[in-house]
């Protein structure tokens, strides 16, 4: 048998009754980009969306779950940023999704004979593996 090191890539989101996403890892990325950029059209851009679809995808959230996850300044020049309730319910998200890797993770090397990795300790080690190999001065070219 071939030595592999495999990784454990996961697509966890949660759904209504009527097979409408409620939240996933997308609106998680979402939510992280406006918080950092302050503004859900940088946010969409960064993801290689349309405004119109991240604000949709919000909206269908906020619906579903029904509390705002963003709020809006009355000058909307000032940009946006992630309510309480956005935060909140971001961070439980992100918590139960490391939760459910990990069991993955756990469960595959008790049934698989090789080591397995969670997608973000791959993608540390590719990022240390990527900056080793640089010269001083070169930007690092993996994800970040």
């Amino acid at each position: 048998m071939k030595n592999v090191q495999p990784t454990v890539r996961l697509h966890l989101w949660l759904e209504s009754g009527d097979d409408m996403i409620v939240f996933g890892a997308g609106r998680v990325f979402l939510l992280d980009l406006i918080e950092k950029h302050g503004s859900l059209r940088k946010a969409a851009r960064c993801l290689g969306m349309s405004y119109r679809a991240a604000w949709g995808k919000l909206q269908a959230s906020e619906n579903a779950l029904g509390v705002k996850l963003i709020e809006t300044p009355v000058n909307k020049r000032d940009g946006c940023k992630l309510s309480e309730h956005g935060r909140i319910i971001r961070d439980m998200f992100k918590n139960w999704f490391d939760a459910v890797e990990q069991e993955a993770v756990s469960q595959a090397e008790m049934i698989f004979p090789w080591s397995v990795s969670s997608f973000e300790e791959a993608r540390n080690k590719l990022c240390q593996t990527s900056t080793a190999d640089q010269t001083p001065g070169e930007k690092s070219k993996a994800p970040a």
